[in-house]
């Protein structure tokens, strides 16, 4: 048997990152940068107020309650239209900018319109003000978030949310990042139903597609979904070189057992550089990856529990370099077993369905979900991580063990 390390490396190693392309930032989200961003702009471009209320020069508030003349308003996305003077003030709203001469805002909430007063024949409006504010007071500096030439994300950052608010607020419209992936998906086999159909006798409803396109989708891919393609090696192969044509992997479930003889092992071995491996874990012991015009090919085993954990420690990683992704495995933590996690020694390490929740000790506590045969998908569809249990006994309630985080 391979050791599971030996096969992961193997299958990365054929998995380099994509060459880098460049988009727009609209359509960057989740994708991996490739270069650094660095600013052109000052974030925010020039001082405004943090809040609503009245722009004043500090020394005009030094005593309160202190009465001054209303100028004008600010609004966001308005202009300054005159400095202020000794005892004046500017009505001014949350994000306008500051007027000259200003040097704090007092919030509306310390504040009491008094109606107008003429002044050389001009009115204005009075405000009485309840506080005394130092310089600065409630001021947002021009550039106090971000500075021009500032670098702001690394290669390797994944662009979330709010890293494109970032980029927006600089202006950044392009961005180069390792694109996303096109991977194709298949199922095979006579025995598979997809349309509802009542069951005949031998047949099965198709799931493990079902579950990887949405692992694939998980993992930020764009799923190319080839359906079930029947027991026809001409129909398959048409299906497979297609399908290296027009996506960057490609990932099929069953005929990868070392004593199957089906159509994808018959079709792959004869079109593709296919290597067959029966690793040192269980589930998901056999596994096949190779290159067909190119292009990695993923054949995980047929059972579902299988399917899953074999995608998870195999396909997703290597998927994700190929993304750009440095992170490339699920988060990894050490967990305290509450119920026995019992096992028989077989030369493997086995990879436990689980249960977990931070206690009250501040540790991660894990729980076995129940059934943990390969096809009992139900049982495992609730695991929120997978146990690490080495080869021997299993490991007892309140030993610990390492898992992997699946969300």
């Amino acid at each position: 048997m391979t050791p599971l390390e030996d096969a992961q490396a193997f299958v990365l190693e054929s998995c380099p990152p994509r060459e880098p392309v460049m988009l727009a930032r609209e359509e960057a989200g989740g994708l991996v940068l490739a270069e650094v961003v660095v600013s052109t702009e000052l974030v925010p471009p020039f001082d405004n107020t943090a809040v609503d209320g009245y722009a004043v020069r500090s020394e005009d508030v030094a005593n309160v309650p202190a009465e001054l003349d209303v100028i004008y308003e600010i609004a966001a996305g308005a202009a300054p239209q005159a400095d202020l003077g000794p005892g004046q003030a500017v009505r001014i709203m949350t994000g306008a900018p500051l007027p000259g001469g200003a040097d704090a805002v007092v919030m509306v909430e310390y504040s009491e319109r008094l109606g107008e007063i003429e002044r050389n024949g001009v009115m204005f409006e009075r405000v009485r003000l309840g506080e005394s504010v130092r310089p600065g007071t409630a001021i947002r500096r021009a550039g106090d978030d971000v500075l021009v030439g500032e670098e702001l994300f690394e290669p390797g950052t994944i662009i979330t949310p709010a890293i494109e608010g970032v980029l927006a607020s600089v202006n950044a419209q392009h961005v180069k990042v390792y694109p996303r992936l096109r991977v194709a998906v298949l199922s095979t086999g006579d025995e598979l139903i997809t349309d509802g159909s009542p069951l005949a006798p031998g047949q099965i409803r198709e799931s493990n597609k079902t579950m990887l396109a949405g692992m694939l989708a998980e993992a930020g891919c764009d799923v190319v979904d080839l359906g079930v393609v029947r027991d026809d090696e001409a129909e398959l192969e048409r299906v497979l070189r297609s399908a290296a044509a027009d996506c960057d992997a490609i990932v099929s479930s069953g005929g990868v057992s070392m004593g199957d003889y089906d159509v994808v092992k018959a079709v792959l071995g004869r079109i593709a550089d296919m290597t067959w491996m029966q690793m040192a874990i269980k589930p998901a012991k056999p596994f096949a990856f190779g290159m067909l015009d190119g292009v990695p090919v993923f054949g995980l085993p047929g059972n579902p529990v299988s399917s899953m954990v074999s995608f998870e420690l195999m396909a997703r990683p290597a998927l994700r370099r190929m993304m750009g992704h440095r992170q490339l495995a699920r988060p990894s933590i050490v967990a305290i077993v509450d119920h026995d996690l019992i096992r028989n020694a077989d030369g493997k390490v086995h990879f436990m369905r689980v249960n977990g929740s931070f206690q009250e000790d501040g540790r991660y506590h894990v729980a076995p979900v129940g059934a943990q045969g390969s096809h009992q998908l139900a049982a495992t569809a609730n695991a929120d991580a997978m146990a690490v249990v080495p080869d021997g006994g299993g490991v007892v309630a309140g030993g610990e063990v390492a898992v992997l985080l699946l969300r």
